[in-house]
């Protein structure tokens, strides 16, 4: 507390959060956007642990990420980016790392995902977002 103000930094933090892991969802992505090879790597990682339609499920989860990110960095329709991301990494976590025994660290950057995915679905964009900015 400063005098008899309390300082609210949770508007702060969940724009911290988006910040950072709308980041790494780019970041995750643009390989896959940038370099048609990089895709066709994934779509052949998504085929061999099973996936149907690993080319369409490949372009699908890659551009619904690097879009989520974007959604997330600048506050806009935060809920449905995660809901979204809540629902690609579940099946990734389920379909890739429980479903083959991968290990906890291993798993790490989707349930990371997911967890933060939760807590925005949750919480909202918080304070400084372009969701709050169209409300006025």
């Amino acid at each position: 507390m400063i005098g008899k103000t309390k300082l609210d930094n949770k508007p702060l933090a969940l724009f911290l959060l988006r910040l950072a892991f709308g980041a790494r969802l780019i970041y995750g992505t643009i390989d896959n956007i940038i370099s048609w090879e990089r895709m066709l790597e994934f779509r052949d990682f998504l085929d061999i642990n099973g996936f149907p339609l690993p080319l369409i499920s490949a372009v699908v989860s890659v551009y619904v990420q690097f879009l989520a990110g974007i959604c997330w960095i600048v506050g806009f329709r935060v809920k449905l980016a995660s809901l979204l991301m809540i629902l690609n990494f579940l099946v990734a976590i389920i379909g890739v790392h429980l479903l083959h025994g991968d290990t906890y660290i291993n798993m790490a950057p989707a349930l990371h995902l997911l967890v933060v995915a939760f807590l925005l679905y949750v919480f909202g964009p918080g304070q400084y977002a372009l969701d709050q900015r169209l409300k006025k």
